[in-house]
């Protein structure tokens, strides 16, 4: 388990009743913020303190690991120059029946402040700049310990992570099937061209046949029999344009269960070949999948083309805090 402290004085509203942690990936400028990077290290069973206006108000398990959505329409006005589409988490809250306020007992918090990303100033005081950090365990614990009651004892359970966990996909599927309309009613395309492009969400058709002039099989098991193939886009097709959606080099072939990693973020691919696992994975499972979590594995180098769409692969898809 780790422990996570997110401000919500905007979104506690919106975030508690829907269930997540919505954040953009990138500041308005376009440079990152190492607090909606965070978003992308949490992982099913974290526990959450919700700061509000003063007052830690919420906790929560976090149910899902991070995946990429839309910016939440019941958020309005708020955060009008965030990016439209961000990092999500859902995440199982309940109210706490008595507030802290970590300002009344800073006699017991101030010396367990971490020197980097404080969520708090010495005084107590929320650092407004910050919407997710993760706690030091005694940090944690220790603020487990002046709300208490239920939280206190999940903040030693270590398996609070098989409480709950859900499978992201609804808010994703209504945006994927938003474009899939636009595409359908888009008449200065052809229609074979508008028929290409849906399918090739589904890693089939025109998509699958150019993947399959660059690719022979699974780069991570070998297998090259056509059947246990997939043709997985390393550019998601939400992301992509028309013309990436149905290039080549945008996709590998992949097993069924090396195409699930690799479409959630749990492993991704460096232009060499390398073979990237995320911390966030369950590296057990990753084993009796066929890949080589805990080893120094090069799949083989990609072409140039390749290597850029996995580059966004990286930045956009893969969970792992990314620096710079």
């Amino acid at each position: 388990m780790r422990y996570w402290w997110v401000n919500q004085n905007q979104t506690f509203r919106h975030e508690f009743a829907g269930k997540y942690l919505w954040s953009p990936k990138r500041k308005a400028d376009g440079t990152r913020n190492p607090f909606y990077e965070s978003m992308r290290e949490v992982s099913p069973g974290d526990l959450v303190f919700c700061f509000v206006e003063t007052r830690i108000r919420a906790f929560g398990l976090a149910t899902s690991y991070a995946y990429e959505c839309p910016k939440p329409v019941e958020f309005g006005s708020v955060g009008r120059n965030w990016e439209q589409v961000g990092w999500r988490v859902d995440v199982s809250f309940q109210t706490l029946p008595n507030p802290l306020r970590p300002s009344d007992r800073m006699d017991v918090l101030r010396a367990l402040l971490p020197e980097k990303y404080a969520p708090l100033q010495a005084s107590g005081h929320g650092v407004q700049s910050i919407y997710l950090t993760e706690l030091p365990k005694p940090l944690a614990l220790a603020l487990a310990d002046l709300i208490g009651g239920e939280i206190k004892a999940l903040a030693r359970v270590e398996l609070a992570a098989e409480r709950e966990l859900t499978t992201p996909g609804a808010e994703t599927l209504l945006w994927e099937e938003h474009l899939r309309k636009k595409i359908e009613d888009d008449r200065a395309l052809p229609e074979t061209d508008r028929e290409a492009l849906v399918i090739a969400r589904r890693g089939q058709g025109l998509f699958r046949e150019r993947v399959q002039q660059v690719e022979r099989c699974c780069r991570v098991t070998r297998v090259s029999r056509a059947e246990h193939l997939r043709a997985s886009h390393c550019k998601p097709w939400r992301d992509s344009s028309n013309e990436e959606r149905l290039d080549g080099e945008n996709g590998l072939l992949l097993t069924p269960s090396i195409d699930h990693l690799f479409d959630r973020g749990f492993i991704s691919f460096e232009a060499t070949g390398r073979l990237l696992v995320s911390p966030v994975a369950h590296k057990p499972s990753l084993s009796r999948m066929g890949v080589p979590a805990d080893a120094d594995f090069n799949v083989g180098a990609f072409t140039t083309r390749q290597a850029g769409f996995l580059e966004y692969h990286r930045d956009q898809v893969f969970l792992c805090r990314r620096t710079g």
